[in-house]
C-alpha cells in the first residue's frame, strides 16, 4: 500500500445502507445492492490508500469513508464530435 500526503485530492466511498437496509418498495436488482456515497476532497492527514480517512471538501465539509482513488478526475465524454453542429458556434458560417 502507498502511503498518501495530506492535502492531496482524494475520493472516499462509504456505505449508507446495505442491501438489507434497504426500502422494500426499492425494484428488486436496486435492492440487491449497497447505497454507497461517493465523496471528493482533499486528505486531512497522511494514510495509506484504502484506510478509513477524512477529507475537506470543496465546500468546508468533513467527511469520512474508505480512501478509493488519488487524484480522481472525469472519464466520461459527450462522443464524437459532430461535424454538422461545429458552425452553429460561428453563426453558420465557417
Amino acid at each position: 500500500m502507498n502511503q498518501v500526503k495530506a492535502g492531496t485530492w482524494v475520493e472516499i466511498e462509504k456505505t449508507l445502507l446495505t442491501p438489507q437496509q434497504r426500502a422494500p418498495q426499492v425494484p428488486e436488482d436496486t435492492r440487491q445492492t449497497p447505497y454507497i456515497m461517493k465523496v471528493a476532497g482533499f486528505l486531512v492527514a497522511d494514510a495509506l490508500f484504502g484506510e478509513e480517512v477524512s477529507v475537506k471538501t470543496m465546500s468546508g465539509r468533513l467527511v469520512s469513508g474508505t480512501m478509493v482513488v488519488v487524484r480522481p478526475h472525469y472519464t466520461h465524454s459527450f462522443g464524437d464530435t459532430v461535424e454538422e453542429l461545429i458552425p452553429i458556434g460561428l453563426g453558420g458560417e465557417i
